[in-house]
């Protein structure tokens, strides 16, 4: 016994009309990918996501966290951001490390046919990096200074010498 073809039209047109992608069990890995977008662009702790019709979405984590490409890069807790095929703009909620400075990332594009390449906006500078890097969901860590190898007691040290060496020489 089957379920009546207008009633499986109604709940597909329902589906369709939705405002967010929740009749799908569509991984958001899977979403970035159907945008032409590297799915290892966000870590592995997604809780949930939500997709709208005009491309906002919103993604929620487990918590905070860091993930060591290239650069070291901060997710917040909760990510937004509008996608479309191609690219992320409007983002907030992800960060890179670039000398002892955050620097918010505002937009996200690779080139359509793919170059192997992917270009990060952070304020009106664009870096272009290798996509290998991020065809990889990675593990998202609590701690920015396990993923540099770095204990606190090495990083007080660095800087009670930096401290010494800038009052040396000025």
């Amino acid at each position: 016994m089957g379920f009546n073809p207008r009633i499986q039209l109604s709940i597909f047109l329902l589906c369709l009309s939705f405002n967010l992608y929740t009749c799908t069990n569509t991984t958001v890995y899977q979403i970035l990918t159907k945008y032409n977008l590297p799915q290892g662009l966000l870590p592995n702790s997604v809780k949930s996501y939500s997709l709208s019709k005009d491309g906002t979405f919103e993604v929620v984590l487990g918590k905070p966290c860091y993930v060591q490409f290239e650069y070291l890069v901060y997710y917040a807790e909760k990510i937004s951001g509008k996608l479309s095929i191609g690219s992320i703009t409007d983002l907030d909620g992800i960060q890179v490390k670039r000398f002892f400075l955050w620097l918010n990332v505002n937009e996200i594009r690779v080139d359509l046919p793919s170059s192997g390449s992917i270009y990060f906006q952070v304020g009106i500078i664009s870096k272009k990096l290798d996509v290998k890097q991020f065809e990889t969901v990675h593990a998202c860590r609590d701690n920015a200074l396990a993923l540099c190898g770095t204990s606190l007691r090495q990083v007080i040290f660095k800087f009670h010498l930096f401290g010494w060496f800038f009052v040396f020489f000025n």
